[in-house]
């Protein structure tokens, strides 16, 4: 064995992670013992290789130490349901073969399996892609550990009683499925990148997961558009994170941040990926939204933003993929080509719409609007409103400092 920082230990733990989980589920199902296998052998690690050094073979390690575990327990299980016989087909401890393949992606369209609720999806990949603790995940998501834990068992228990089979989903689903791991990842991020409530602006322990998770994604689909796609619009948008708040952690606007502080290196990598995708696969929503980010990234100042660019990419993604969020974003970039009463007329549309009406984002961009178009009074009751309906402390503070900016220069 040989001596490592602990930090090196984190990392490769987390890396490991997946790879042993897919190895110990394909030899031998039960998904909800392989996973708990995969923990305890993680927390042994984490005590021994800092003292030990770190093995010559980790990921061999792992495996052997979990299907230790998986197997002491399916024996137990076998033994109280009178079924020794079974536990003969189980592999002795010192017959264990290591594979060779890397079942993560099978892991990942597992975790985000349909049956299983977006909330489940979110939990069960930090947790058993991720390599996070049920104690960080809950701390993630403001949610006590208990609550967090039932959650994760909750989506365990249904992979079992579903029977969900541990596979790469069939060549016509497998589209459908690779959108939903995205998705689910996507989201990961956001929450990561402006969290939905709390005292912080950001987790970077949720973004940071996120990008380490599609760039895993990434190696293992090299040539799908959409996954470089996810990964450049991750890269860009964290690119401003340095810039985004002050000492204090107030929020700073886009038009407002040191664009010296954006990490060029990150606006780099993205803004090649997005160029490569686009240049050789089908046009998808996470290239179209990686597109939009690096022309903000590429504008040395703001002034210099290609607005007209972004509108026309927008226009695309909205025809590509309508939702609410994209006409809120498509109106700002409305506004700042053609005018905020352009832009006022088209977010009257949203109004009928459940998802977005109470929406503190569809208040606070009317809110912008109102300022642009001169009229202080209904933007600043707007400001107030959006900081109302947020349940982010950063936000709300920024929202509220607006409005109060407004009242000050009456």
């Amino acid at each position: 064995m040989s001596a490592a920082p602990a930090s090196t230990f984190e990392d490769q733990l987390r890396e490991l992670a997946p790879q042993v989980l897919g190895a110990l589920v394909r030899r031998y199902g039960h998904f909800d013992a392989c996973e708990d296998a995969v923990q305890e052998a993680l927390l042994a690690a984490a005590v021994q290789w800092p003292d030990q050094g770190l093995p010559q073979n980790p990921r061999g390690w792992l495996v052997t130490v979990a299907s230790r575990r998986v197997t002491d327990q399916l024996r137990s299980d076998y033994a109280r349901q009178r079924r020794e016989d079974t536990t003969g087909a189980l592999a002795p401890r010192d017959e264990l073969e290591v594979p060779d393949r890397d079942d993560t992606l099978t892991l990942l369209f597992l975790c985000c399996h349909p049956a299983l609720s977006p909330a489940s999806q979110l939990a069960l990949t930090l947790r058993a892609v991720g390599g996070l603790t049920t104690a960080q995940i809950a701390s993630a998501f403001l949610v006590p550990e208990a609550t967090m834990a039932q959650r994760i068992s909750r989506a365990k228990q249904r992979i079992k009683s579903t029977g969900i089979p541990f596979e790469q989903p069939a060549e016509d689903d497998r589209a459908d499925r690779l959108g939903v791991v995205l998705h689910v990842l996507y989201l990961i991020f956001n929450e990561g990148y402006t969290a939905t409530s709390g005292p912080r602006l950001h987790r970077t322990d949720l973004t940071g997961e996120a990008i380490r998770l599609v760039r895993m994604v990434h190696r293992l689909l090299p040539q799908d558009g959409e996954v470089a796609g996810l990964l450049a619009l991750m890269l860009l948008t964290d690119a401003r994170r340095p810039a985004r708040t002050r000492p204090d952690g107030s929020l700073v606007p886009l038009e407002e941040q040191d664009r010296t502080r954006w990490d060029q290196a990150a606006i780099k990598e993205g803004v090649a990926l997005v160029t490569d995708a686009l240049a050789r696969a089908p046009i998808g929503p996470y290239q179209l939204q990686a597109a939009i980010a690096a022309v903000h990234d590429e504008a040395p100042i703001a002034a210099d933003t290609d607005w007209r660019q972004i509108l026309a990419l927008y226009d695309l993604l909205e025809r590509l993929a309508p939702n609410p969020m994209v006409t809120l974003n498509r109106a700002v970039a409305v506004a700042m080509v053609r005018g905020p009463e352009a832009a006022l007329d088209l977010l009257a549309t949203l109004d009928a719409d459940d998802r977005m009406a109470r929406h503190y984002r569809l208040a606070a961009v009317r809110a912008h609007l109102l300022e642009m178009a001169g009229d202080r009074a209904a933007a600043r009751a707007g400001y107030q409103t959006a900081a109302r309906r947020t349940t982010s402390l950063p936000e709300r503070r920024y929202l509220e400092s607006r409005a109060a900016r407004l009242r000050d220069a009456r």
